[in-house]
């Protein structure tokens, strides 16, 4: 089972304007075949399939937890795409608009029109083309050291992607999130790395930074370097998955001493991108939703 806080992994930098053809680079770090959907699903599975939970603990627990990060990345992405689609975050709601004015005339230029066609300016589950993720993805073998290798490629293929698009925008919201994201995918791929030395000796982690550029040259993944991220592994549980450290424990392959932290980091703030006339969303004014709201208390009684 899994508790959920309600909170973002960071704070994300409030946008200044709207930036559809980067929400539409950004979405291949949601639903791309090497975005954040892949990994959580991946890891996720393998933790459901794995073969011996307890005589390989340490193994099952590092893949079960990673697996639990995912899913706040997979959150972060899709607030950083809201964000990159919102009209007038956090302004006052707009009491209608004329549909004969073309008040999305301007989506007709976007790179995925589908975010406001079918999504009403939100994220959706599928990469920078428009296509769609699916279940074709995930690689969960039955065989600890071929699922482990697979998780090694699909984090350092999961960053090369993130670089280009990094390379692609300019936003700073963007921007931040994949600092952020490149920072602790590089702890997943050193964790998969060391697991796969301790059962075969095989050196992973002296390959690693693929693409051969460190993490501390991007300012924004230096940010979250400088306060330690790059070699906390988090343990996102309140009492299991305590074997973490048999396997993080040692040298991180950028600076300093691994960490397993109990608990998530302290994160940020959700997005809220608010009404959006336009798009008929959630279409309802707050005076409107509290009489609904009055009414059903009403009923109840």
């Amino acid at each position: 089972m899994f508790l959920r806080i309600d909170r973002l992994q960071i704070e994300l930098p409030m946008p200044k304007e709207q930036d559809p053809n980067a929400a539409a680079a950004v979405q291949a770090l949601l639903g791309g075949r090497f975005g954040e959907m892949s990994t959580l699903m991946n890891y996720m599975y393998q933790s459901f399939n794995f073969r011996g939970k307890k005589a390989l603990k340490p193994y099952y627990d590092l893949i079960a937890n990673i697996a639990t990060e995912e899913l706040g990345h997979i959150e972060l992405v899709s607030a950083t795409i809201n964000s990159l689609l919102a009209k007038n975050p956090g302004k006052d709601l707009e009491e209608g608009v004329d549909p004969v004015s073309a008040p999305l005339g301007f989506a007709k230029d976007a790179r995925n029109a589908a975010h406001f066609i079918a999504g009403g300016a939100n994220t959706l589950v599928m990469g920078a083309m428009g296509e769609h993720w699916h279940g074709e993805y995930v690689f969960t073998s039955g065989n600890l050291i071929l699922d482990l290798l697979h998780n090694f490629f699909l984090e350092v293929a999961a960053r090369t992607h993130k670089l280009r698009v990094y390379e692609m925008t300019d936003n700073p919201v963007a921007r931040e999130m994949i600092g952020y994201l490149l920072v602790r995918g590089g702890v997943h791929a050193a964790a998969y790395g060391k697991a796969l030395e301790t059962l075969t000796g095989v050196e992973m982690t002296k390959m690693l930074p693929i693409p051969r550029i460190d993490n501390s040259k991007i300012p924004e993944a230096k940010k979250y370097m400088d306060l330690g991220f790059h070699r906390n592994l988090y343990r996102f549980s309140p009492s299991d998955y305590q074997d973490l450290g048999l396997i993080w424990n040692g040298a991180s392959p950028e600076d300093g001493s691994e960490v397993v932290v109990d608990g998530p980091p302290t994160g940020g703030p959700v997005f809220d991108a608010g009404h959006d006339a336009a798009e008929f969303a959630p279409e309802f004014h707050p005076a409107e939703l509290y009489e609904i709201a009055k009414k059903l208390y009403e009923k109840a009684k």
